[in-house]
Parts: C-alpha cells; sequence; structure tokens
C-alpha cells in the first residue's frame, strides 16, 4: 500500500506529510498481526534490565507529543522513543524546516524541538497508558535562562511514564545545547541529574544522546564521564550539521540536521570506537541509515545492543520494520547465532 501512496505522499510538503501520518495514527486501526513474523523469539533481547520482543526502536522526532506511541508499536517496533519534550510547549524554528533529500536517501530538519510541552503531555501518557516499551526524549526550550534545570524538570515530571529517559544534548538546532558535549558542562548535568535521581529516588534508566560530529578524542572523554555518573545507556547518534560533501540531492545545503543513509558509516564508526572504549560496560543504542537487516546487523556486530530508526521509515513506509526483522531472521540462521543478543559486538 505504501508504494502505492508514496508518490502522492512524497508530492506533499514533508512536513505537512508528517502531520498527516500522525493524525491518520491517532484512529489506531492498524492491525497488529500484519507486522509480525515467525521466529521473531530470535530478535528477543534485553535492554536496561527489561525484555524487549525485538532490537528495533523507533527513533525520536516522529511522535514528538506523544501523541500515537500506541498506534506504532503496532507496526512491530520492540521499542518506541518519544520527543523531544520540553518543559514550555513551543513552535520550534520558522517554516519550512524539514527537507527531503531523494537522491541521498536522507532528510534535513531544523525543526527546533517543537512540542506541546511537559503538562499537556505528562496527561497524555497519564490516560493512554503505553502498552510496551516507552523511551521519552527531553531536552531544553530554546528561551530558557537555565538548560540544565529544564532538563531536570523534565526527568523529575516524565519519568514515571517511561522506560528510560533520554538525555538529548546532541541535536544542532538548538544553540548552545552541543556545548554539554565539553566535560565541565557534561559533568555538571550529570551531577545534578544523579543528585535528583538519588534525593526522589528514581529508578528510570538515563540514556544519554550523542553528536556524530564530535571528536574521535573526545569520546573517551564522554565515556569516562558516563561510567562516572552511572549513565544507563548512549544513544549513537543523532543528525549531523556537517558531513555534506558527497551528497547529490539539491537540499544538501540546507542548514539542519542530516539524517537517513548518508549516516550509516559514520554513525557505525562511533558505534565500534565507544564500545571498544566501554568494553560493553553499558547499552548502545544505534542510530543512523538504518533501513534493511543488514544495516541493522552491522549496527548490532559493531556493539549496538539495540538500533532505531525513522528516516528509513519515511522512505520504506511502516512495512520497514518487519521487513528489517524478516531479513535479520535471515541472516541469523544463515551465520548459525540462535539468538541476536549473541551477535552484539562481534565485529567490533
Amino acid at each position: 500500500m505504501f508504494s502505492f501512496l508514496r508518490p502522492y505522499i512524497f508530492n506533499l510538503d514533508p512536513e505537512a506529510a508528517h502531520d498527516l501520518a500522525i493524525t491518520s495514527l491517532k484512529f489506531n486501526f492498524i492491525p497488529k498481526k500484519f507486522f509480525q513474523v515467525d521466529d521473531e523469539e530470535m530478535l528477543s533481547i534485553k535492554l536496561f534490565q527489561k525484555k524487549l520482543k525485538n532490537p528495533i526502536g523507533l527513533a525520536a522526532g516522529f511522535d514528538k507529543s506523544a501523541e500515537v506511541y500506541n498506534s506504532l508499536f503496532k507496526f512491530g517496533f520492540g521499542f518506541v522513543e518519544v520527543g523531544t519534550i520540553t518543559p514550555k510547549r513551543q513552535f520550534g524554528n520558522p517554516k519550512p524546516r524539514v527537507f527531503r533529500l531523494e537522491k541521498d536517501k536522507a532528510l534535513i530538519n531544523r525543526l527546533g524541538f517543537n512540542n506541546d510541552g511537559i503538562d499537556t503531555v505528562s496527561e497524555r501518557l497519564k490516560q493512554n497508558t503505553p502498552d510496551e516499551f516507552l523511551g521519552i526524549n527531553i531536552g531544553p526550550n530554546k528561551d530558557t535562562k537555565d538548560k540544565v534545570l529544564d532538563f531536570l524538570e523534565c526527568f523529575s515530571k516524565l519519568n514515571k511514564f517511561a522506560n528510560y529517559v533520554t538525555v538529548n544534548i546532541s541535536s544542532p538546532n538548538t544553540s548552545g545545547l552541543r556545548d554539554f558535549h565539553e566535560e565541565k558542562l557534561l559533568t555538571e548535568l550529570l551531577s545534578k541529574l544523579l543528585e535528583l535521581k538519588k534525593k526522589q529516588k528514581i529508578t528510570c534508566p538515563v540514556a544519554l544522546k550523542i553528536s556524530p560530529d564530535i571528536k574521535e578524542t573526545e569520546i573517551t572523554n564522554i565515556n569516562e564521564i558516563v561510567l562516572k555518573f552511572k549513565v544507563d545507556g548512549v544513544i549513537l547518534t543523532n543528525t549531523t550539521n556537517q558531513n555534506r560533501d558527497n551528497l547529490l540531492d539539491a537540499n544538501k545545503n540546507e542548514i539542519g540536521g542530516l539524517s537517513g543513509q548518508p549516516l550509516q558509516q559514520l554513525s557505525l564508526k562511533f558505534i565500534k570506537n565507544f564500545y571498544k572504549s566501554n568494553k560493553g560496560k553499558i547499552p548502545i543504542i544505534g542510530v543512523g541509515g538504518i533501513d534493511n537487516g543488514q544495516s541493522a546487523f552491522e549496527k548490532i556486530t559493531a556493539g549496538a545492543t539495540a538500533i532505531q530508526l525513522y528516516t528509513g521509515m519515511v522512505y520504506k513506509g511502516p512495512g520497514v520494520v518487519k521487513n528489517i526483522k524478516k531479513e535479520l531472521i535471515e541472516i541469523l540462521k544463515k551465520e548459525k547465532i540462535n539468538n541476536i543478543q549473541q551477535a552484539i559486538g562481534i565485529n567490533s
């Protein structure tokens, strides 16, 4: 059905097409059985001490305000991450702010954390309990005077609805956000988060989402800080505002974060380096350029416990999850691996 509809969808502005998808998903009419596959038990993993039916997640950015997560679970995802959620509702950057790069199977966005804010999202999550494993991605408002306080407020109010919370320090579309990759600022942020967890007796795992635009030498420093403050996981990586030289599409020079196939090798390199650096002590969620079983398998064998996609679904439709699962199972059988968990890091 998606292949039939795709020409019509791609005639729409990318953000209009996204809004249409969110509206459609609110009807929650998706037949769950359609997206199931045989032998899916081979894909079961443990993430943050919980068993998931498969390692394939939906990255933050699609369901920004936690409106349709239960419909999205029906596509066959092992987990879904909503957000980025900020304390106050905000519109984000001026439109147009999302661009397709069809020749490169990529997107560029400069959305700027448009979302409904903590209060609305909290009420939504309270009224509509997540059916499966849910991550919540948090960040600061654009006009905030104290980004750390924004992170703390979001974490304090949203952790009770989540199976994990992602601290997003890596979007290229919020001024000053990536400064948190610096040792001093990251130490301050994580120490205050840890203090809050202890004070409020919060057990919800915390993941840190990292930029692909940092230097390789910074990976070791960030890894040491992450281990010191007992961060539960890392997400590698967010979008890049660099790496445009080899792109073909006319939209390649738009300002914003690049996602999709051009990130496959870049994020793969980060996963390998980070996995070697921390020796598998904390789980990695790999993101960037995943749209088939082979690209998913490469991320996992490089060291990722789980993976996420978003742009791949834009180009291939919701059936991409089912196809990735089928292809992963075929690869496991061919490689004589009984379970995907056994493949983590074997090629790092």
